[in-house]
């Protein structure tokens, strides 16, 4: 009996380790969809940690952008939601419908400053 219990016990453990990764922006390996209502191509690989550092990128708030009344809040970060948080499916008045919230924060970045994946298929890769 003591025996399961250590087993159980740390099934738990090792699940909740996995879990924490899993959800740790730190960690993550693509970017979170499950704001979509129909998914229309795979979720855009994106290794965090990976890219800030490829792209030097220091502060947060260069990504994850922080609005009130329409205006820009220097140096706030959103960091702690998720973009579907804000940003609905559709457009409302000046706030971007989520797909194109993330298209004109990543996509336009990388036009911007004439690095990293602009096309549908550099982002959205088929797994396998």
């Amino acid at each position: 009996m003591k025996c399961l219990i250590k087993i159980l016990l740390t099934v738990c453990l090792v699940s909740a380790g996995l879990l924490s990764a899993v959800y740790s922006q730190e960690d993550m390996v693509q970017v979170d969809n499950s704001g979509f209502e129909r998914i229309r191509r795979p979720p855009s690989v994106f290794k965090h940690d990976d890219h800030n550092e490829k792209a030097e990128l220091e502060e947060c708030s260069e990504c994850h952008h922080l609005y009130e009344d329409g205006q820009l809040l220097e140096g706030e970060s959103s960091e702690d939601q998720r973009c579907g948080d804000c940003h609905g499916l559709e457009a409302e008045g000046k706030q971007p419908g989520l797909m194109k919230a993330f298209h004109m924060n990543c996509k336009g970045c990388h036009i911007k400053q004439h690095a990293g994946p602009v096309m549908c298929g550099e982002c959205h890769r088929k797994r396998g």
